[in-house]
């Protein structure tokens, strides 16, 4: 039984959890708000969020697990056979958290956190996702999926980075940064399926936790 460590708020437990559940593998889920003791960060060194744990050991880092899952859960595959399409999609999914996700995660202190963003850090953000954005539209497919005609490991990264990318800029900057891309209507797609609708309601749950921890 694989276990899934973290909490539903993050986005990056969220895309394992997709996965977890697209690929219908059996798991359990551990609350875990932060892997700061000894014992867990014997799991995950850095102390980040998620990890699993299986009967040969653990693993962090998201990418690395949905990697694993595929390649340990061949039934039900979120990557294509062919070798340069599932690099297709890797090269998305690095660019969508590197490119997008990562440098938008510089706002979210004062976006989402009650927390204070320098002018110098705002402005060195909007010149990243400024060249960025663009640059990913062009690997993007949106064919009704993000990297083409199939669901993949691709989506369950996108539809968890997505709205965060749009609501933190919305916040900052006034405007939506990912608003000339169809992201809203991608979301919505991907917000029917029964796997994402379980990913949601979990989240919810766990934000009303949250709130409740921080009284």
């Amino acid at each position: 039984m694989i276990k899934l460590c973290g909490f539903a708020i993050s986005n990056y437990y969220n895309k394992v959890k997709l996965a977890l559940l697209e690929k219908a593998i059996p798991f359990e889920e551990e609350l875990i708000w932060t892997a700061k003791s000894p014992d867990q960060l014997l799991h995950s060194p850095m102390g980040k969020i998620p990890f699993i744990v299986t009967e040969h050991g653990s693993l962090c880092e998201s990418q690395v697990i949905v990697e694993y899952l595929e390649s340990r859960f061949p039934a039900h595959p979120l990557m294509p056979a062919d070798p340069f399409a599932a690099a297709k999609l890797r090269e998305l999914i690095a660019f969508m958290e590197l490119h997008l996700e990562l440098p938008a995660r510089e706002l979210y202190a004062e976006a989402f956190f009650g927390g204070k963003v320098t002018d110098e850090v705002k402005a060195k953000v909007e010149k990243q996702l400024g060249r960025s954005i663009p640059a990913f539209a062009s690997l993007a497919k949106f064919d009704p999926f993000v990297g083409g005609k199939e669901f993949t490991l691709a989506d369950c990264a996108a539809v968890v980075h997505f709205p965060l990318v749009s609501m933190a800029t919305k916040i900052i900057y006034g405007r939506d940064f990912l608003a000339e891309l169809p992201t809203r209507e991608y979301v919505k797609q991907i917000s029917e399926r029964p796997s994402m609708q379980k990913v949601n309601a979990d989240r919810k749950a766990n934000q009303e936790l949250m709130a409740n921890r921080a009284k």
